[in-house]
């Protein structure tokens, strides 16, 4: 295929009912199986149980039968591949499928360099990740981009190559050994969306090369790139407008959804899902024991939609959990799914047909701040009656601050009817948290801000958001104290929330903004930089002394940690609710499992509050203090909170 070809230059076709719906005879499962030994019964019983389902998808979406067995044949490879000790966890993990929705795991993300320079680094720091509880790392992007046109790392030019300032792949089996030694899991993000333009596919098709240009969505004309406008939002409207980049060189559009370097997979063709989960099998294969797959709602393009969330997107995910559960079961699917949670939760597919093990619950974490910037815990406690209404099966990671900016996805129809205007409420947001209205403590910047809607999204660290920041550099110790007791409140109320809670890195020490990243070119555009900042490794040393803010972070998180893992109601599928306390600023959750009920108490004002519960089924005691309390009528001082446990 030449690069004057016509149209989208792909020229796949799905294949007719005919195909998808042919009887699958016995001799059909025979040819499609690989081969296997005596030795390898577990991986023939595993292809067997998921055989049909999964040829029954692929020819459904592909109809090319060529393929599926090219596919069934590198699965067989790739559990060959896999060494012995990630196979006994993926037999430990078969046995106990639920072992991720207990009380134990607590997360922490960092980016590698800013954590510790490289791999080897990190791998010296274990101890100091195990000193925090943590057992889940999650290793922001280190495949190999292009220096200045990386994205933060989500522009892969090579996904069989670690960056080289960060080291080897070798390194990589090396840390995630050391880890597992220590039971601590290891996550990483797969960038299945789209590759590098400098990735071996992009360059090829970039000098014209059919083949390769049809792994991605080229158009020689600018009809069809205008077809697609219509329909498909924009991400980046004010950084990157469009979704299409010209290229000159051969006179082509390429699609291109987020940065015009980040050129968007056609997962039309075959061959570039193939491809792309050999690559998956190959990075699980280094003991990788969670797999992020980065912006899923968009892997599957079609004209005249928003090429968001569509049926083939689910087809897809379920056909890579199969995958998984054929050649290395041991490990979980996260799913980055940025909407509310009643619209996220198909992604985590059926009971009978599972697709992600975990998702994100984004909205409840931008809910959390507007609680802040409002002392209203309303749309709050609504959010969370919403997730705990869910099925317990499902699995959220909850966070307070992430890598990425803070967008104001609320529910406006709900805060319309109590006379909060969008376009106004999310100014008062942005100005809040820049520490300029609402008498906040808050500091941070904006990010993409468009003037001409209003709209923008914000920045900045858990403790400079909580006023450590600004409290530290007007040196007031009384601002000092009650910014890190609202930082360890937040801490506390995510803890209660079902799921699995995640910190960012440099949270467990007070962190505070850096703004060091102006004074660098490639960064300086850019003001998520300003939450990701390097370690302070000095200030980590503090982490022992009482009388610092480090010290009181760290070792108020460290009780909170220990509570959370030795009370059996913090357990993902206990029964969760919430209870009116008669104060907007009051959020009070219950927890129930087995027979042991805990209530946790949660004050979002800067004032002592009465929270007028009526629990009286019993005592309680509060396992923060120890103390003997009732569980009505609880004065609670400002930004403070219980954990109160019926005895």
């Amino acid at each position: 295929m030449g690069k004057k070809g016509k149209g989208n230059l792909l020229g796949q076709k799905v294949g007719d009912k005919k195909d998808n719906m042919q009887v699958l005879e016995g001799d059909q499962v025979k040819k499609d199986m690989p081969q296997v030994s005596e030795a390898d019964e577990i991986f023939q019983k595993r292809f067997e149980r998921h055989h049909d389902e999964l040829r029954w998808l692929y020819m459904e979406l592909y109809g090319n039968g060529s393929m599926f067995a090219e596919l069934c044949s590198h699965l067989k490879q790739f559990y060959l591949e896999r060494n012995q000790d990630l196979k006994a966890i993926d037999k430990k993990r078969e046995a106990a499928k639920d072992w991720y929705k207990q009380n134990d795991l607590l997360g922490m993300m960092f980016y590698i360099d800013n954590f510790a320079g490289n791999m080897k680094g990190v791998e010296s720091r274990l101890d100091y990740i195990e000193q925090c509880s943590v057992n889940y790392i999650h290793l922001m992007p280190f495949l190999d981009t292009p220096k200045g046109r990386s994205d933060g790392g989500y522009a892969v030019s090579d996904f069989r190559k670690v960056q080289e300032k960060l080291g080897s792949m070798e390194d990589l089996d090396s840390l995630t050994a050391a880890c597992h030694k220590r039971g601590v899991n290891v996550c990483m993000d797969f960038v299945m969306n789209h590759t590098s333009e400098d990735h071996d596919w992009a360059k090829k098709a970039r000098q014209g090369d059919g083949e390769y240009m049809s792994r991605y969505f080229f158009f020689d004309n600018e009809e069809e790139p205008a077809m697609y406008e219509k329909t498909v939002p924009q991400v980046f409207p004010t950084t990157a407008p469009g979704n299409f980049t010209w290229l000159p060189e051969i006179g082509h559009f390429v699609m291109t959804s987020f940065y015009p370097y980040q050129w968007d997979l056609n997962y039309r063709n075959p061959r570039v899902f193939n491809e792309m989960m050999y690559n998956f099998l190959y990075l699980a294969n280094r003991g990788i024991d969670v797999i992020r797959i980065d912006a899923v709602p968009y892997i599957w393009k079609e004209l005249n939609t928003t090429c968001r969330n569509l049926p083939q997107v689910h087809t897809i995910v379920r056909m890579m959990r199969i995958i998984s559960e054929i050649v290395c079961p041991g490990i979980l699917l996260l799913g980055e799914v940025v909407m509310e949670p009643e619209k996220v939760v198909p992604y985590f597919g059926t009971v009978e047909k599972p697709e992600c093990h975990m998702l994100y619950n984004v909205t409840t974490m931008a809910t959390t701040w507007h609680a802040v910037a409002t002392r209203d815990v309303k749309l709050l406690r609504r959010q969370l009656d919403i997730v705990n209404a869910l099925p317990k099966d499902y699995v959220f990671l909850n966070y307070l601050r992430c890598h990425d900016d803070i967008g104001w996805g609320l529910d406006y129809g709900t805060l319309r009817a109590d006379g909060m205007e969008e376009r106004a409420h999310k100014k008062y947001l942005n100005d809040y948290f820049q520490g300029y209205a609402g008498g906040s403590r808050s500091r941070g910047e904006l990010y993409n801000a468009d003037p001409v809607t209003g709209d923008a999204r914000f920045c900045g660290t858990t403790a400079s958001m909580c006023g450590i920041e600004k409290a530290g550099f007007e040196q007031d110790a009384q601002a000092m104290e009650e910014a890190i007791q609202m930082d360890l409140t937040l801490h506390a109320y995510m803890f209660m929330q079902s799921g699995i809670p995640v910190l960012y890195s440099g949270d467990e020490i007070g962190q505070v903004n850096d703004y060091t990243y102006k004074e660098d070119p490639e960064k300086a555009a850019d003001s998520r930089y300003i939450h990701r900042g390097a370690m302070k490794w000095e200030l980590a040393g503090n982490i022992g002394d009482p009388e610092t803010v480090e010290g009181k972070m760290f070792q108020g998180l460290k009780q909170l940690e220990k509570i959370r893992k030795s009370e059996k109601a913090f357990v993902s599928n206990a029964d969760a609710w919430t209870i009116e306390t008669w104060d907007p600023s009051v959020l009070c959750i219950g927890r129930y499992y087995e027979g042991e009920k805990l209530i946790g108490l949660f004050n979002f004002s800067e004032y002592d509050k009465t929270a007028w519960i009526n629990e009286t089924d019993g005592s309680y005691v509060d396992l923060i203090s120890g103390k003997e309390m009732k569980a009505s009528g609880v004065d609670i001082p400002a930004y403070g909170f219980y954990y109160l446990k019926k005895k």
